[in-house]
């Protein structure tokens, strides 16, 4: 497919497998291969979405513990009205979730932080036209428990890295941002959402709830804190059963060999306890030793009384690891999908064995969107360089030499001098042999050497054609460089602000122009 009309924003859809970017793990799962099959509850079609409704039997209490605890952590926010009315919703029987999360990473982050939230969105619209008699909220999970700083730490803007630097420990979501100061002192022309997220709110997770209101509130978003004290109190079976009995541990580990076993590599480990501590600047492992229960990295140690306890007492102290989230999330939700990268969804499949044990359906998982930007600039390059869309994903150097191939009148290749050639030496070792055997060896070695030197001239006409098309292989460089920065694809590492400060609209032609329900990758017009 050529490009068409710099205007024109939906520019192609490519499906996944001619990006050469997902595993065979994750390509096997959309594809619905058999050897997935038992790991997942259902595939992620709208029609599916009827059965997992019909199954998703949400009780009333926690319907309005969730209500009343998002009208809580939304107070002192300007919210929305389609976001009230979502929160008010939820209270219904008729009213259920899809959900993505992710990390507070400053700023947003990389750009598919943004095509996650856009996919749950879309995905709303989609489901309340399939069926009408339904409400569908969007939801955004905050991983406000996380204390991996580093990996949030940082963004990535106009080709430059900016880093928070904090001596703040524990869960991220606990941070003062107010220490993002110097950020703005550089980048003077930052939107206003965020000077008052981290310049006026006292956590990372209010700043987070604030900008995510900003860019998305009128879409009726909702923002879920589950570092909460009610909510860790619908959790705690779970947190007993898993400190005291280790089902999870077990029930993974059996899945993950399954797994391994159909071929497919696990990338989550379960522990006897998957919980951390979460106090103060703490949050650390819970551990058994020696008859007695330990906070890593601390001085907290519990008998298994105490700690009976503390569960009881101070729910909200338990945070659930990687292995225990997900439960988290479907048990405090009426949530149908959790939308996802190819990672976080294939990591679903070594938990389903744990929602059967407590009884909680298997949400659907969902594709997040995937999308390059392209701006008008690069479309041009990609017209000029007579490129395809699908060509943009082929690797670089292999890219190059094929349309330099395809663009020159000049003889590059030298297969057919080196089947003379060795037909030469063919001939040669026919004259050798009745002479001395021994001469075998020195003609398979000259013929080596041949066969190298053609080899060696054969690169040095394609690097000379190279240099005589140099317009073309800068073209082609470009291109890749903005859409694959460093070798990395663009959503991963480029920040929206990039694209934002000059238009705008970005966030609502992401909207209008990328469907939740279609995975294939997206490529859309930027503009100037």
């Amino acid at each position: 497919m050529a490009v068409s009309e710099l205007s024109q924003v939906l520019l192609s859809k490519i499906p996944f497998n001619k990006t050469n970017s997902f595993s065979q793990s994750f390509l096997d799962y959309i594809d619905g291969k058999e050897a997935l099959t038992g790991f997942y509850n259902r595939l992620p079609s709208i029609e599916n979405f009827k059965l997992q409704m019909e199954e998703k039997n949400f009780n009333t209490e926690n319907r309005n513990v969730l209500s009343a605890v998002l009208t809580k952590q939304y107070a002192g926010f300007d919210v929305s009205e389609s976001t009230q009315k979502n929160i008010e919703l939820l209270k219904a029987g008729t009213t259920f979730t899809v959900t993505t999360g992710h990390q507070l990473n400053i700023f947003t982050g990389p750009l598919y932080f943004i095509y996650k939230i856009v996919s749950v969105i879309n995905a709303c619209k989609a489901l309340k036209k399939q069926y009408p008699a339904y409400d569908f909220v969007p939801v955004y999970w905050m991983a406000s428990e996380d204390h991996d700083f580093e990996e949030i730490s940082y963004f990535r803007f106009n080709g430059k890295k900016f880093t928070w630097k904090t001596t703040q420990t524990g869960a991220v979501g606990h941070f003062d941002p107010k220490s993002l100061q110097p950020t703005f002192d550089e980048i003077i022309n930052l939107p206003e959402f965020f000077k008052e997220a981290y310049l006026k709110k006292n956590t990372l997770a209010e700043a987070g709830r604030h900008y995510v209101n900003a860019l998305f509130g009128n879409e009726g978003l909702v923002v879920v804190d589950a570092d909460n004290t009610e909510l860790k109190k619908l959790f705690k079976p779970v947190m007993f059963d898993d400190i005291f009995k280790h089902s999870a541990n077990d029930l993974v580990t059996e899945t993950s060999a399954q797994l391994d076993k159909a071929g497919y590599k696990t990338q989550v480990f379960p522990r006897e306890i998957n919980f951390f501590y979460l106090k103060g600047n703490i949050r650390s492992r819970l551990v058994k030793e020696a008859g007695k229960f330990h906070v890593l990295d601390s001085e907290i140690n519990f008998t298994e009384s105490e700690l009976r306890s503390e569960i009881e007492n101070h729910p909200e102290r338990f945070s659930p690891n990687v292995v225990l989230r997900p439960l988290y999330q479907e048990m405090i939700l009426p949530n149908l999908a959790y939308v996802g990268g190819p990672s976080e969804l294939i990591y679903w499949l070594q938990l389903k064995e744990v929602f059967t044990h407590f009884e909680t359906p298997f949400p659907m998982l969902m594709p997040r969107n995937f999308a390059g930007v392209v701006t008008p600039n690069i479309q041009r390059k990609i017209e000029k360089s007579a490129l395809s869309f699908e060509d943009i994903f082929k690797a670089e150097e292999s890219l190059i030499q094929e349309k330099v191939k395809a663009n020159t009148t000049n003889q590059l290749a030298l297969a057919e001098e080196l089947e003379q050639l060795k037909s030469i030496f063919t001939n040669i070792l026919k004259v050798a042999k009745p002479i001395d055997l021994t001469l075998e060896k020195l003609v398979a070695a000259e013929q080596k050497r041949a066969e190298n030197s053609i080899n060696k001239i054969e690169k040095k006409l394609l690097k000379a054609e190279k240099r005589n098309q140099e317009v073309l292989v800068n073209r082609i460089a470009d291109i890749k460089e903005s859409l694959f920065p460093g070798g990395s694809p663009q959503e991963r590492k480029d920040n929206f602000l990039n694209f934002y400060l000059s238009d705008p609209n970005f966030i609502q032609n992401c909207l209008d122009n990328l469907d939740a329900f279609d995975y294939r990758f997206h490529l859309i017009a930027a503009h100037d």
